[in-house]
């Protein structure tokens, strides 16, 4: 049996000057948390949320300030659910003027939103792969992401981002923190990112079917 992933077009998804795509966007100094992706319970909106309260209310005084984009829509089964939940979040935990909503964007445009960030959070419950996590290193975007799934072969724990055990925001928080007060850590997760990102490209991905498709018909051959 041969599993391929999708590919990812790196001529989209690349590493940039993250100034640059923070200005095109109109976002604040700073850093910023990414969360992109359909807003449905599975993906784990509501602990990004959660996720990046944990972190606010954790981070030292002299720390940068920091914003958290949600980039995507309500979705399918309990997307509307989960929104809500979100706003309820933000609402209760005072959250209103650090975290932001943009509509799902084209990849030109979704590219700029990962450029943007320091650091890319996927708390999926459950996940086949995680184009997400392909796409956000290929823009040299370390990511954190729920050690499940398609998300343990996406990110190279340690190497490329972050793998967290559990769904446990503190646990999604410290891992953030791990990255945006770390420069040196996150410029070598960043590196990581972009190496590991060549993996999911549309040439490896071509190479690899290409050898699969040669196998096959060697077997038919000596058949």
């Amino acid at each position: 049996m041969c599993i391929s992933a999708p590919g990812v077009d790196h001529s989209v998804f690349f590493r940039d000057d993250r100034q640059a795509s923070r200005k095109r966007l109109d976002l604040p100094e700073g850093q910023v948390v990414l969360f992109a992706g359909r807003i449905q319970a599975h993906k784990g909106t509501a602990i990004a949320v959660t996720a990046f309260a944990e972190l606010l209310e954790h981070r030292e005084s002299e720390a940068l300030p920091v914003a958290l984009l949600i980039v995507g829509g309500a979705s399918g089964f309990q997307g509307a659910e989960e929104l809500a939940l979100c706003h309820r979040i933000i609402e209760e935990r005072d959250l209103a003027d650090t975290v932001r909503f943009f509509d799902p964007q084209p990849h030109s445009i979704l590219a700029d939103h990962y450029r943007a960030a320091d650091v890319v959070v996927m708390p999926s419950r459950s996940e086949t792969f995680g184009l997400v996590a392909a796409e956000a290193q290929a823009c040299g975007i370390p990511v954190v992401a729920s050690n499940v799934g398609g998300l343990a072969y996406v990110v190279n724990a340690s190497e490329s981002g972050l793998l967290v055990d559990n769904n446990d925001p503190k646990a999604f928080a410290s891992a953030i923190a791990a990255v945006l007060d770390h420069p040196s850590f996150a410029a070598r997760l960043s590196d990581g990112a972009v190496e590991f990102s060549e993996k999911f490209s549309w040439d490896a991905t071509v190479t690899r079917f290409l050898e699969l498709y040669g196998g096959i018909a060697a077997l038919a051959k000596a058949g």
